[in-house]
């Protein structure tokens, strides 16, 4: 697809992230065009360690997270990109325990098994994110974390269309639903996605809302986000009662 009157591709949405996109196996991506694990470092030394992930993408991080040591298990309600995250981890010789599902509901897992968990630009497809949270947090072992990155609130107030000025076209984390871009998430602010932390006894302890670059955001660039960070990125630990 093109804008009417220029011959350039319209982009991606960030909110659809990553889509199609093929992505390195070296370290973790948290977004696009935003630093990768490898900067931020938010995840501790996975090898050996059992890793929850709550929505699979294409599998990249999950088979990262494998080549470097760790048992992961995925959770998707997308059959189809649990499929190709099996056939991607088949390529690369690692295993990746893979389940299609709601990542609300988890009870195959035990309680304090996990000792780390993580969602990449999957929590702003979530209906009721307490009830996730909660089942995270459960799964957890104490002093295990939960990090989770998704479209910036700010980004979603936007109309970006990637082509001529920005504009604002709806109010700042409404809770409410909405059809972004093709995409149906729901929009939160950051002080309800803090309380959502806090209910499900998170004591969170990294917020970061980092800006894209055009220059390794590739499809997903567009004019936005010279305005608006392009995510939040917030961590949640597990702390004994």
């Amino acid at each position: 697809m093109t804008d009417s009157g220029s011959s350039r591709p319209m982009p991606l949405s960030p909110a659809a992230y990553p889509g199609e996109t093929e992505l390195s196996v070296a370290t973790v991506t948290w977004g696009p065009g935003i630093p990768d694990e490898s900067s931020l470092r938010l995840l501790s030394n996975p090898s050996g360690k059992r890793v929850l992930q709550l929505g699979v993408g294409c599998g990249h991080n999950a088979v990262s997270l494998a080549l470097a040591g760790a048992k992961v298990i995925a959770v998707d309600p997308d059959i189809a990109a649990i499929e190709k995250a099996r056939s991607f981890a088949d390529t690369h010789e690692v295993k990746v325990e893979l389940h299609h599902g709601d990542p609300a509901e988890i009870p195959f897992i035990r309680a304090d098994q996990i000792d780390n968990a993580f969602s990449v630009f999957t929590l702003h497809r979530v209906d009721d994110l307490d009830r996730v949270l909660r089942q995270v947090n459960r799964v957890l072992r104490t002093g295990g974390s939960f990090t989770c990155s998704l479209p910036h609130p700010a980004w979603a107030m936007v109309d970006h269309n990637g082509f001529g000025p920005s504009r604002i076209q709806r109010a700042y984390g409404d809770g409410g639903e909405h059809e972004i871009d093709g995409i149906t998430m729901t929009t939160r602010s950051i002080a309800n996605i803090i309380s959502a932390f806090g209910r499900a006894n998170f004591r969170i302890d990294a917020l970061l809302e980092p800006y894209a670059r055009a220059d390794t955001a590739g499809a997903f660039w567009s004019e936005t986000l010279n305005i608006v960070p392009a995510a939040l990125i917030v961590r949640g630990r597990k702390d004994g009662v």
